[in-house]
């Protein structure tokens, strides 16, 4: 299912003059592109609110301070599985109206509203002190609506300010801010777990200092943006090519009449004219960039992704990969590890957190190499051998599991065995499956559908996480080991799947990831409608001097 890289001539010599003027992918790369990556770096902090965010309440229910406000809903399963999972609830609200912000509002100041809108709910979730359940429940919410939208709107961001030699490098960088955020709150719960002392006698602030401190991180990323530039597909889009080309530019330190920026231009220039008119076809009353007429498009244009086999690839291809990130089991690891590690037979909860604190460490380091090596080694087949990690690891704990679970006392070197492949099983999903599935979503959508795109392979990743989130309490209480078969089972199908249906996409364009996915070709018609804008506009010459 993956085709070939045989497009039209024009589409070979964008590729061939792009090889001319660019060096290979890697760490040297990313230093050459200095500009793009310290505007990455400072966008990122979006994915370490993520991260953040999502780490500190792994800890924070087995706090007894927390407990004494939440009441049962901390013990029963049920209960406990929903204040987890209303965030990925949340979050995939926020998936449904990111694209939408993004398209009428610019992805800078997507990010922007979003950010105003997880403040919210942190002050929300600081309310719980006092008015308990409701309180954290409708905070988390809250929360998780802003981190869905910036799930998808940095990684969009991202992808449209980056050269192509390091995209995939550059959208892994917000994995590794994601890990990063994780690490942070994991150590920031071991910290404060003893303030004013344990058991009964525990302060409030144990929890409620690791939910204020995300406002620095989110008030920064708030203030910054307002200085950062727009993508400059976005203003192609919007018809602001003076400054697109000024944009194009900055980011890539080179002149404005440089060939590389004239190719990169008009490249972009082609695709947004092509998909203007293909609307202006098929939907001739939508053609008006207005608000209403971008909503009405965002429901038309989520339709159109399912009506031509080459786009029903790309939808097969983002969803699924993010279904299967989330069935690798990882945010039952990250927001129960505590739990899990008590379960593994860790004597206090000062130890589990402990362990706990490791897991973030590990996850942290095992993205670096991603980062820095994925334009080289490409996504394929990091994700396979990742995937075959990760289920080896759910076996192995599984085997260990049903031997010990009720002799934890006296076989203490099995549990610890057991903890052993619970870090094993992250450093495998750090350098894969957490980086690769968001570079791929990323990466793979024409410009008219990028934003829905990237939203719907998000809203894949943030339902599965709900369901996870919510069910991962009661597996562990009534399956026990079969959990861990359970995940490793669906690890192993993922790595199938992306062996057999997925395309690499490594060092290729935005724009030439239609020749992958056989979108040239699929109707004279936008053929021949690509081949006259590009003699239109100057592309050709391009392709001829």
């Amino acid at each position: 299912m993956v085709s070939s890289l045989d497009g039209a001539p024009g589409d070979v010599s964008a590729i061939a003059r792009r090889q001319c003027h660019r060096g290979a992918s890697g760490p040297a790369a990313i230093l050459m592109n200095g500009r793009a990556f310290s505007i990455t770096c400072f966008a990122c902090i979006g994915g370490f609110l993520y991260g953040y965010n999502q780490g500190s309440f792994s800890g924070i229910p087995t706090m007894p301070s927390f407990a004494s406000h939440m009441g049962d809903w901390v013990t029963d399963q049920t209960k406990k599985g929903w204040l987890a999972s209303i965030f990925g609830l949340g979050a995939w609200i926020g998936c449904l109206y990111s694209g939408f912000l993004a398209e009428i509002l610019s992805r800078k100041y997507a990010i922007l509203v979003n950010v105003f809108i997880f403040i919210v709910g942190l002050v929300v979730q600081c309310t719980a002190a006092i008015g308990g359940v409701p309180c954290m429940l409708s905070g988390r919410f809250i929360t998780g609506m802003s981190i869905g939208a910036i799930s998808v709107n940095v990684p969009n961001y991202i992808a449209e300010v980056a050269p192509p030699e390091i995209r995939g490098s550059l959208v892994a960088l917000q994995q590794l801010a994601n890990t990063t955020g994780i690490m942070v709150s994991f150590w920031v719960n071991y910290c404060t777990n003893n303030i004013k002392g344990r058991g009964n006698s525990q302060s409030d602030a144990a929890w409620l200092v690791p939910i204020c401190l995300q406002l620095l991180p989110a008030i920064s990323l708030g203030v910054g943006m307002l200085f950062m530039p727009f993508s400059p597909r976005w203003l192609i889009h919007h018809d602001r090519d003076a400054e697109a080309r000024r944009v194009l530019s900055n980011l890539r330190k080179l002149d404005q009449d440089h060939e590389l920026i004239e190719l990169e231009f008009l490249e972009i220039k082609a695709h947004s004219v092509f998909e203007k008119r293909s609307i202006a076809q098929k939907w001739p009353h939508l053609v008006e960039l207005t608000a209403w007429n971008t909503f009405k498009l965002q429901c038309v244009a989520i339709g159109s992704l399912f009506q031509t086999k080459a786009m029903f690839h790309r939808v097969i291809s983002a969803t699924v990969t993010m279904f299967f990130q989330q069935a690798t089991g990882i945010n039952a690891v990250l927001y129960y590890a505590p739990s899990i590690f008590t379960a593994l037979g860790m004597s206090s909860n000062t130890t589990s957190l402990l362990a706990t604190g490791v897991v973030g460490v590990l996850l942290f380091l095992a993205t670096i190499p991603a980062v820095l090596y994925i334009d080289k080694f490409g996504r394929k087949p990091v994700m396979i051998v990742g995937a075959v990690g990760m289920g080896t690891c759910h076996v192995a704990i599984a085997v260990i599991f049903a031997k010990n679970q009720y002799q934890w006392d006296t076989h203490q070197v099995a549990g610890w065995a057991a903890v052993a492949m619970i870090w094993l099983y992250v450093v495998h999903f750090g350098y894969s499956w957490g980086p690769c599935a968001w570079v791929l979503i990323a990466e793979i959508w024409p410009l008219s559908n990028r934003a829905y795109g990237i939203a719907l392979g998000a809203s894949s990743n943030w339902m599965c996480n709900f369901i996870v989130s919510q069910v991962t309490p009661i597996m562990l209480e009534k399956l026990t080991y079969g959990t861990f078969i359970f995940f490793g089972a669906l690890t192993f199908g993922g790595g199938l799947f992306i062996l057999l249906f997925v395309p690499e996409t490594k060092r290729l364009t935005l724009e030439q990831m239609d020749l992958i996915f056989g979108s040239v070709g699929v109707a004279e018609a936008d053929a021949r409608r690509m081949a006259e804008i590009s003699k239109e506009i100057g592309l050709d010459d391009v392709f001829t001097s």
